[in-house]
């Protein structure tokens, strides 16, 4: 029997007070909580017990590297510090363990990071380059798998659907799918409406799709759990809880001040994604972007139900959608599907929100209209201005390093990213660093203030273009 939310957050409710989930909450303008129970999500009620922590932080400590944030990255980051570099680092939570994003995702673990696609590498940076960077992604995508092997969190192999949600974007996956394998050397291959139909899904929007060969359908929770306990045998301590609500730097050692007692850290490293406050570190002010996407999932299908609506694959798809739709067939039979959701988090209860999804659902796949709906939630995208990835030291005067900008591809990527950002908290070298997602700062931008109200614009203009012109 699944476990319920409150069993999840039960696991470790004896090591300091639950306060409630606040739905609302928004990097933006919302103070950092405090031990806030997990959101309503279906990978909360059915991932088991979390497994246990080190609790808040009760008084005042020295320690060499601290990590904000446990998210993947975060316990990504702390597992390779002990693993191959014999640190044991501390890593501070706001709230429970993989509060934020890593258990509101959608679980699709992708061959790709950040916003743009390969053929926007080639324009951006140069067939060279582009070439490098593909090796370094492809490289990380690997070692995710060799992760994701060691724990059981419920993976579905089989590759990705990119699908066409309309006929003139047949054009688009035509090329990429050319890039893919002529430059890059994967195996894709396309698959007209009737291919698709046949062998995967009856998708009714879909003219075509595109077919990718890597990628891994997983858990969240259950994996982030792996990543906890495998750092915790290692020594890492995982302190949830323990906010960072304010940060002095003295004679070089960063003073982080919690709720329970001042860390005091020789080297930092923030992984806070999508769930980064406004005023943690002038190194961060105004570089993310946070874009909420919201998720659903069906109660299980029956296997009638499965054949009538044509779901013969659990192989993860998205769209062509600028405002992209996600979804698959978990292994229980539920469907989830997620998508972009409120601008603010004051409007994220918005009810318009859940029906886009159960819309875009209902288009696909007509025959699922009447299944019930189980889970609903929504959750913080880190998204840079630039729309790709940083893992990097923003000033190097100073033993501070993040990795931030996933634009939705975090779930593999974050494993790589966290193996790096460990590498830069230790000094280790390589011929890597000279990228673009690691030889520069996260980029800011002009308009920040004015974000919301640009995101707003674009929005209208992304549905004109993607469903009327």
């Amino acid at each position: 029997m699944a476990a319920s939310p409150e069993a999840v957050s039960g696991a470790v409710s004896d090591t300091f007070k639950e306060s409630a989930y606040d739905p609302l909450y928004d990097p933006l303008v919302s103070k950092t909580g405090q031990g806030q129970a997990y959101a309503p999500t279906y990978w909360v009620g059915t991932a088991g017990p979390a497994p246990q922590d080190d609790g808040p932080i009760r008084a005042d400590c020295d320690v060499d590297v601290a990590i904000i944030g446990s998210g993947f990255t975060g316990l990504a980051t702390a597992l390779n510090l002990a693993q191959e570099h014999g640190v044991r680092a501390v890593v501070l939570e706001a709230n429970h363990t993989a509060w934020g994003c890593t258990s509101r995702n959608g679980g699709q673990g992708q061959n790709a990071s950040g916003r743009l696609y390969r053929s926007q590498w080639i324009q951006r940076w140069g067939l060279e380059t582009a070439k490098r960077l593909d090796a370094e992604i492809r490289g990380g995508f690997e070692y995710w798998k060799s992760m994701v092997a060691g724990i059981d969190c419920d993976a579905q192999p089989g590759g990705h659907l990119y699908t066409a949600h309309r006929a003139k974007k047949m054009a688009f996956l035509e090329n990429e799918a050319r890039v893919m394998k002529e430059v890059f050397g994967y195996d894709t291959r396309m698959l007209s409406r009737a291919e698709l139909h046949e062998h995967y899904v009856r998708d009714m929007e879909a003219a075509g799709a595109l077919l990718e060969p890597d990628g891994v359908g997983v858990h969240p929770l259950k994996l982030a759990f792996g990543y906890i306990r495998k750092a915790r045998a290692l020594g890492v301590k995982i302190h949830p809880a323990s906010p960072v609500l304010g940060w002095e730097t003295i004679n070089g050692v960063h003073h982080l001040r919690t709720p329970g007692g001042v860390v005091r850290a020789r080297r930092v490293g923030v992984a806070t994604g999508g769930y980064t406050p406004q005023g943690l570190h002038p190194s961060l002010s105004n570089k993310i972007m946070p874009i909420l996407s919201n998720s659903m999932v069906t109660r299980p299908l029956t296997a009638q139900e499965r054949e009538e609506a044509g779901l013969k694959t659990t192989t993860f798809i998205t769209d062509t959608r600028t405002l992209r739709f996600y979804y698959r067939l978990l292994p229980d039979g539920s469907m989830q599907i997620g998508s972009r959701s409120s601008v603010t988090g004051s409007d994220a209860r918005n009810p318009r929100h859940l029906q886009l999804l159960k819309d875009g659902l209902y288009r696909k796949f007509p025959r699922l209209r009447d299944i019930p709906i189980a889970y609903s939630w929504w959750g913080w995208v880190d998204v840079s201005h630039d729309m790709m990835p940083r893992i990097a030291q923003p000033d190097p005067t100073q033993q501070i390093y993040y990795a931030f900008g996933y634009g939705g591809n975090g779930v593999s990527f974050s494993s790589h990213a966290g193996r790096r950002l460990a590498e830069r908290i230790v000094g280790k070298g390589g011929k890597h660093w000279d990228l673009p997602i690691y030889n520069s700062p996260l980029p800011g931008h002009l308009f920040a203030p004015f974000r919301r109200l640009g995101q707003a614009m674009f929005y209208k203009y992304y549905y004109l273009r993607d469903e009327i012109f």
